[in-house]
């Protein structure tokens, strides 16, 4: 009779070696995709609080016949950290009397620039903390059809790069964070 002898024994060192190797290799790539859709969130933030103003603009302009200047708010956006929303015009006017507001903390900080022309929206944030700001802008022309300058913090909006009544960003490099 022949007695069999079974193995007690774990994993090789060459087996969990493969092992970390294929865990080391799946993570690196999936943590730059990671933080791509990440700032990907972050962006989209800028472009749909535009859009709310703009809508917020139009709504005011229906019922009153005027667009609403704001001053940019909160006040200082400078690191890619969330902030709670803090109006600048503490008198009730700008974003109080068109009667918008984003919901939590933000990343951008926003204007709204109204003149003869027309109005423009623009954002503003370092959401990716590369102290590269993003500026996304929207403008809407007057009755003349008039170029307006375009509401940004810094002036750093490049009303020639933006199509009328578009929501997009203030350069062909703006927008495009890299990580």
């Amino acid at each position: 009779m022949k007695t069999i002898l079974k193995r007690k024994s774990g994993f090789t060192l060459i087996e969990l070696m493969i092992v970390v190797a294929i865990i080391g290799i799946l993570a690196a790539i999936a943590i730059p995709n990671f933080l791509r859709f990440q700032l990907k969130a972050k962006t989209s933030e800028g472009k749909t609080n535009i859009a709310a103003i703009r809508t917020a603009q139009q709504s005011y302009y229906s019922e009153f016949g005027v667009f609403v200047s704001a001053l940019a708010s909160p006040a200082v956006v400078s690191d890619n950290m969330k902030h709670s929303w803090v109006q600048a015009d503490p008198t009730g006017e700008g974003f109080d009397r068109l009667g918008w507001e984003p919901e939590g903390l933000v990343f951008f900080n926003y204007v709204t620039m109204v003149d003869m022309a027309g109005y423009s929206i623009g954002a503003e944030g370092d959401i990716d903390a590369d102290t590269m700001y993003q500026y996304w802008g929207y403008k809407k022309p007057g009755a003349g059809g008039m170029d307006i300058s375009v509401a940004n913090v810094s002036g750093s909006c490049d009303v020639a790069f933006l199509a009328p009544q578009v929501v997009g960003p203030c350069a062909a490099d703006f927008g495009q964070s890299t990580f």
